[in-house]
């Protein structure tokens, strides 16, 4: 399996991009619409400068979950701190430090390029986030306003990203996404529990202006039809429906 050293939309010579604004629009997809899609995509889409990518995300949160349980709710505005590796990480390796925000739709992504180590200390409040900067202070205010944050759930998935020829359009097909709530480093391991059924993935739709007319025929030839699906999320629910099932035994 191929994994990603240097990530898209990173702060590094090769790619100075570090905030991001679009639209994501998510699909669940079974092995069959995936394979319709994909065929649809052809003459349209490539796949991406890094193939197929094993990504992992440490999720911060507060002790009670306060930061899961409110995306739950689905408001119209919600936040979360994340750090994220491409493959396994070591200590010495790059990872990112992302705060991500949704608005009215509208996804908001502001990140910086780090180790584990230091991620560590920043959330801890032991140290600094570097380099200083407007993202950094984000972030950082981010940290102080949720106080006593710690790491909560690691979600890892197999993905591939598309482009679109000539245009603005990312598409990423997420396979076997899994979770763990143990061992909740980045350098651990790649394993988790399955989120989806065998051969299922996630479809997500990354734009800035409209879906272009082949594609929104496609997902509707197929019977793709958007959802809400949070990977986080669904992971906390599952603990929950455990320690419920614990609970009545």
């Amino acid at each position: 399996m191929l994994t990603n050293p240097s990530a898209p939309t990173t702060t590094s010579l090769e790619n100075p991009i570090a905030v991001m604004q679009r639209f994501e629009l998510k699909y669940m997809l079974s092995p069959a619409q995936t394979t319709l899609l994909k065929q649809a995509m052809e003459g349209h889409m490539v796949p991406d400068m890094f193939g197929l990518t094993s990504i992992a995300s440490l999720y911060y949160d507060t002790p009670d979950y306060r930061l899961v349980r409110a995306s739950l709710e689905k408001p119209l505005f919600k936040e979360k701190l994340r750090l994220r590796s491409y493959g396994l990480a070591t200590e010495t390796s790059p990872v990112y430090l992302e705060l991500k925000r949704k608005a009215d739709g509208i996804v908001y992504k502001r990140r910086v390029r780090t180790t584990t180590q230091q991620a560590a200390d920043f959330v801890a409040g032991r140290d600094a986030l570097a380099p200083e900067g407007q993202i950094s202070r984000e972030i950082t205010a981010f940290r102080d306003f949720y106080r006593d944050l710690v790491p909560a759930c690691l979600i890892i998935y197999d993905r591939t990203a598309y482009v679109e020829l000539g245009g603005d359009l990312r598409l990423t097909i997420d396979r076997n996404p899994r979770y763990r709530m143990d061992h909740l480093s980045l350098t651990h391991s790649m394993d988790g529990i399955s989120l989806l059924p065998p051969g299922c993935s996630i479809l997500e739709l990354k734009v800035q202006n409209a879906m272009p007319l082949w594609l929104s025929r496609a997902l509707s030839e197929a019977h793709i039809y958007k959802t809400s699906f949070s990977k986080y999320g669904e992971a906390y629910r599952r603990e929950l429906q455990k320690h419920a099932m614990r609970s009545a035994s």
